[in-house]
């Protein structure tokens, strides 16, 4: 079979996920980027040892760059002391040119902010999926958690009856 007729498939290995993210805002569009990340970073990232929490995405539009802050990768103890990385340092985003200066015109003019969703594994590489949030205000938060519980309520009441 030729290389190039080969499937894209997402592995066994556990998806970095920022649930914070959805909670904290309104998520509009998203976009799947690659890493550019180190031998211990990527062991790391498939032992499931980062954190999305506190990251941000920082797009520029001269020269056309994204680059991923504030993300914490734990070091990887096999490795020995002489070969780690620093767990928190700023990663290189790729993605096409249009991409990335749509999404630095977005972050400008709409004042929004790009956050990292999840980090996934597709065909053996490390990608980060970006999105354009929106800030949400507490109560809007709170109407969702009120929404949400309501609609347990009715799903027990209903396995109940029947």
């Amino acid at each position: 079979m030729a290389k190039g007729n080969q499937k894209k498939s997402i592995s066994d290995t556990p998806t970095i996920e920022n649930r914070r993210a959805r909670h904290d805002f309104r998520i509009g569009d998203t976009l799947e980027c690659g890493l550019v990340l180190r031998g211990t970073e990527v062991k790391s990232i498939r032992a499931g040892r980062a954190s999305l929490a506190e990251g941000w995405v920082r797009a520029v539009a001269d020269p056309p760059t994204l680059t991923l802050m504030g993300v914490h990768v734990a070091e990887y103890p096999p490795a020995g002391p002489h070969r780690q990385h620093e767990p928190v340092r700023p990663r290189r985003l790729l993605a096409h040119k249009k991409e990335i200066l749509k999404l630095a015109n977005v972050q400008d003019a709409d004042n929004a902010t790009l956050v990292p969703l999840r980090i996934v594994f597709v065909g053996g590489r490390a990608k980060l999926v970006v999105g354009v949030a929106e800030g949400r205000k507490k109560v809007d938060k709170r109407q969702d958690i009120a929404k949400r519980e309501a609609q347990r309520d009715m799903d027990r009441a209903l396995r109940r009856r029947g």
